[in-house]
């Protein structure tokens, strides 16, 4: 079904609300006839009115209000750990922290690593050897593994946070702070998307399960295909390390494909798993029968997207969730309390739009060009 298709049968779905009689059995017909060609017992019209918000490009929301970023930094710096530097979403992840960082005036520096815990034993003592202000750990790392470092660090002086790596109201030990996405409507818009169009669907939903994230992620599919699939829906998990991405993926999907012929989606929780995933799909020759999709809105996933091998992301800008960060930590730094919601926003990615991303794909582009004067202007630069 193509994203006009999608989008007009949204329209007929919400347009059930405001009509009655023969109207309302026509439209309802519509949607029926359009969605999907094999038919279950899913909420096909919440799924499509939680998606349909998210074609657009997103509006900057302020996460409090302006302050004097200069002042508040002068003397300070940040310090951040963070997942696997071969992975290139935390690369970009770095470079953004590292242009806020640049807007500012403050020193920030990061810990080279390929995401073992002795690596990030070694990165918290060398961030509290060089004196900074707060330690970040970023997407990977986990305070509960560091306690005794964080410890360390606190006796030091050095306030130590934990972003983009737990839910948005969890209590996190150890830390001053967590400053997170919301991981939860990340994974229901997966659920969505894929209710949305099969209401049979049989759904394999991998995850790397040593990454904090992935708990809300997993609660978050599995609450929306229990509350909204229906009856039909199939879907199952497989826990597949980071560190394992390059042998493990490929085979666990080749494993999936050959114990359900029904298989039709692949849900990446980070779409970065694509890169193995895809190739798997087209050596089982389902090209076509089993659709991908992800979250994150990574690059090269994204011209995956543009091409047809992978079916949709949920994107994330990163450059966004580095500056939001960013102001998250100086706030604290600056003694003006945990920010609750940075107000990181998402965007779908089909066929349709993902040219909007660039050709090819790069990260920052398709979100808005706006972002970061609205975060200069915040910071009173």
């Amino acid at each position: 079904m193509n994203t006009q298709l999608h989008r007009g049968a949204f329209a007929c779905a919400m347009s059930l609300l405001l009509i009655t009689g023969m109207a309302a059995t026509s439209c309802a017909a519509r949607v029926a006839s359009k969605l999907v060609g094999q038919k279950g017992d899913a909420n096909q019209t919440h799924a499509l009115k939680e998606l349909a918000p998210l074609y657009a490009q997103p509006k900057f929301i302020a996460p409090g209000p302006a302050f004097d970023a200069k002042k508040v930094m002068a003397g300070k710096s940040i310090y951040r750990i963070a997942g696997p530097n071969s992975n290139p979403w935390y690369q970009q992840g770095f470079n953004g922290m590292k242009s806020a960082a640049e807007k500012v005036g403050y020193p920030f520096s990061a810990c080279s690593n390929e995401g073992q815990l002795s690596q990030y034993q070694q990165c918290m003592a060398e961030g509290i050897k060089q004196k900074a202000t707060l330690i970040d750990l970023f997407a990977g790392p986990n305070p509960n593994d560091l306690a005794l470092e964080i410890t360390a660090a606190k006796a030091a002086g050095t306030l130590v946070a934990v972003s983009h790596n737990f839910c948005m109201d969890a209590t996190v030990p150890n830390v001053s702070a967590n400053f997170s996405v919301d991981f939860a409507l990340a994974a229901r818009l997966l659920a969505d998307w894929v209710i949305s169009k099969n209401e049979t669907a049989h759904v394999l939903v991998l995850v790397s399960d040593e990454i904090p994230s992935t708990a809300d992620m997993r609660a978050g599919i599995t609450s929306e295909f229990k509350q909204f699939g229906g009856t039909a829906i199939q879907y199952s998990f497989v826990n597949v390390s980071i560190a394992q991405w390059g042998t493990g993926l490929k085979p666990a999907v080749e494993k999936a494909i050959a114990a359900d012929p029904k298989l039709s989606y692949i849900i990446c929780i980070y779409d970065s798993m694509s890169e193995f995933v895809v190739p798997a799909i087209a050596a089982a020759k389902m090209e076509g029968k089993v659709k991908v999709i992800g979250f994150n809105g990574t690059p090269f996933v994204l011209d995956m997207v543009r091409a047809g091998k992978v079916e949709m992301t949920v994107g994330e800008c990163q450059e966004w969730t580095s500056y939001a960060i960013s102001d998250a930590e100086m706030r604290l730094i600056g003694g003006m309390g945990a920010v609750k919601n940075m107000h990181i926003p998402f965007r779908i990615f089909d066929k349709s739009n993902a040219v909007e991303a660039g050709v090819p794909a790069t990260y920052g582009k398709g979100y808005g060009g706006t972002f970061k004067a609205d975060y200069a202007k915040l910071w009173g630069l």
